[in-house]
């Protein structure tokens, strides 16, 4: 985990490794100063002779060591800020890339609530870690040996008592963390929970609204949040121990300091013996120092444990393989829109007991156009996903323009292939920015035309900025026939060899359609066209009409061969042409 997380440090290296030189440059100072202090005291104090001579010679060694030590602090804190602000980017930017590579079967593996709290919550609890790993958790250890060899200069005896306490010191920390990390894993999952009911919420907050739901949705976020705030109140009750466990420690310590050094001053009959109290003086300040480093280790401690499951959960992110990569020295040019199944079945994960598709044996030929039908569930869009290779295959092969779909590099073949979603997504910003996603370097006029063989120029015209009219998030500013129309335009706009229409002409009037289909044929002939539908009337028209039923191609034919056979076809033509010719007359009534 650490070895993944650290690779997204990077150009920030330097800085991360001038960080605790500085700490350590600061720390060894700042060990000095009691020592000097206490030589300061010795010498001018105790001796009569040139009293002000040693405070002037001391003095000025302890201001310079002041200097230094706050000059050190300084750089170091500068240094620890750039080094986890970048290291934090860095993060977000290999976990944002990282999920722009997933297949959809790796972004199935994780929520989208899920990726946003891995990407704020978790990235900001391991940078903050991180910087407090480059400070105080380099700092810590450096002081506290500078603290314990400078006590052992001073009074060896005495300084053993520092040693002996640490294990009991690090074995409670050990014991706290280990009890608390299972807090954590459940506070991160239902970090996960909270972001979905806020994003459910916000999202489909005019379906909120319509059915007066708001009660239960603030009661479904009020029990998500505090099911954080109670596991994060019982994690934070066993962190709190750190600190009297640290003091305890500690002032046990500092008693026996006193204590024993006190025994050796007197036992020693006069203030220059041995042991002076100038020496206990400077060793209590090493023990001071020594209670300051397990605080502030403590601090480490309780940033670690936090941060510890975020990393993991970034890790996770960042481990996880595509199930789909681009082969090396792959295909780099589509040659035309044919497209062929061989004998392929497909079933969403190895543990599926039963196949999403089965038995496809499919050939298309370059520039026709293909019409699927099919009940809900019967895996018309599945089908489709293979051709751009959103999905691989579980048996059999799939070929465009002659050649394999995995011996293509990713990126060539799925510009070639492009697929209008039922579901259509409108990112903000102006007409014209969306539909460049198609094309960044097309021209206002090419941008015009793909609009006018979606059926789409004619309602932009009308809004008082035209193509520069702004659409808000999720394209909630136009309608759903429009924002259908402009991904039409959009996909057109590419001029893919292949165009694949997934019911994206649902929210759209029947006589739209019609122009569409005809502007299509009229204005992209040589392009392979797929129309996925409900509606027999969008792909009557077709060459060839696929009938799916549970996941297998049970029908194909034109219009004509197909209404002849009298199948499931037939009977839905049938059904829709009774419904329509109920409505004309109900109508004239």
């Amino acid at each position: 985990m650490v070895k993944t997380l650290l690779k997204s440090v990077r150009q920030y290296k330097k800085p991360s490794l001038i960080t605790p030189v500085f700490m350590a440059v600061e720390a060894f100072c700042e060990c000095l100063i009691p020592f000097f202090m206490a030589k300061m005291i010795g010498e001018s104090v105790l001796k009569s002779d040139g009293a002000m001579a040693h405070i002037l010679k001391y003095g000025g060694i302890l201001l310079l060591l002041a200097v230094f030590s706050l000059a050190s602090g300084v750089l170091a804190g500068r240094f620890a800020a750039t080094a986890s602000c970048g290291f934090a980017a860095n993060l977000r930017h290999d976990l944002f890339y990282k999920v722009q590579k997933f297949s959809f079967a790796n972004v199935d593996k994780f929520s989208s609530s899920s990726l946003v709290t891995r990407l704020t919550t978790d990235v900001t609890n391991v940078q903050n870690s991180y910087q407090m790993c480059l400070r105080i958790a380099i700092r810590v250890p450096l002081q506290f040996i500078f603290a314990i060899i400078m006590s052992f200069t001073i009074n060896p005896s005495l300084a053993w008592i520092f040693l002996a306490i640490t294990p009991f010191v690090a074995l409670s920390l050990l014991a706290i963390m280990r009890y608390v990390m299972p807090f954590f894993r459940r506070i991160f999952k239902k970090y996960d929970a909270l972001n979905n009911s806020v994003q459910e919420n916000v999202g489909g907050i005019r379906v909120v609204k319509s059915f007066v739901r708001e009660d239960y949705e603030t009661q479904k976020f009020d029990k998500a949040a505090t099911e954080v705030k109670n596991d994060f109140t019982k994690a934070e009750k066993i962190l709190a121990l750190n600190n009297p466990i640290m003091t305890l420690f500690i002032n046990f310590a500092a008693v026996l300091i006193f204590y024993l050094g006190a025994k050796q001053i007197i036992a020693s009959g006069t203030l220059n013996g041995n042991f002076t109290p100038t020496e206990l003086s400077a060793l209590t300040t090493y023990g001071v120092q020594v209670l300051a480093c397990c605080m502030m280790f403590s601090m480490v401690f309780v940033m670690i444990t936090m941060s510890f499951e975020s990393g993991r959960r970034i890790s996770e992110v960042l481990e996880q393989e595509s199930d789909l990569v681009s082969p090396e020295n792959g295909v780099k040019e589509v040659k035309d829109g044919e497209i062929r199944f061989e004998n392929v079945n497909f079933k969403y994960s190895a543990k599926a007991n039963k196949y999403a598709l089965s038995d496809i044996d499919l050939t298309i030929r370059s520039g026709e156009t293909v019409g699927i039908l099919g009940g809900t569930g019967s895996s018309k869009t599945t089908l489709i996903q293979m051709i751009p290779r959103l999905y691989d295959a579980t048996d059999g092969e799939v070929y465009v323009g002659g050649v394999n779909v995995k011996d293509y590099d990713l990126d060539v073949l799925r510009k070639e292939v492009a697929v209008v979603l039922q579901k259509n997504v409108l990112f903000s910003g102006t007409i014209k920015e969306n539909l460049r996603w198609g094309d960044e370097t097309a021209t206002d006029e090419e941008l015009v035309k793909a609009c006018e063989i979606a059926q789409a120029d004619e309602f932009i015209r009308s809004f008082p900025d035209g193509y520069d009219t702004y659409i808000e998030q999720g394209g909630t500013n136009v309608s759903g026939g429009q924002k259908q129309r402009l991904c039409i335009a959009r996909a057109i706009l590419r001029k893919p060899k292949i165009l694949i229409f997934d019911d994206s002409t649902s929210a759209v009037d029947t006589k739209t359609d019609a122009f569409i289909r005809k502007g299509l044929a009229e204005e992209l002939p040589d392009m392979t066209k797929i129309i996925i539908a409900q509606r027999v009337s969008s792909v009557e028209h077709a060459d060839k009409i696929l009938v799916l039923d549970g996941g297998k191609i049970v029908e194909q034919g034109t219009h004509a061969e197909l209404l002849k056979k009298g199948g499931i076809y037939k009977e839905i033509y049938d059904a829709q042409t009774k419904s329509k010719e109920e409505n004309a007359q109900g109508g004239q009534e």
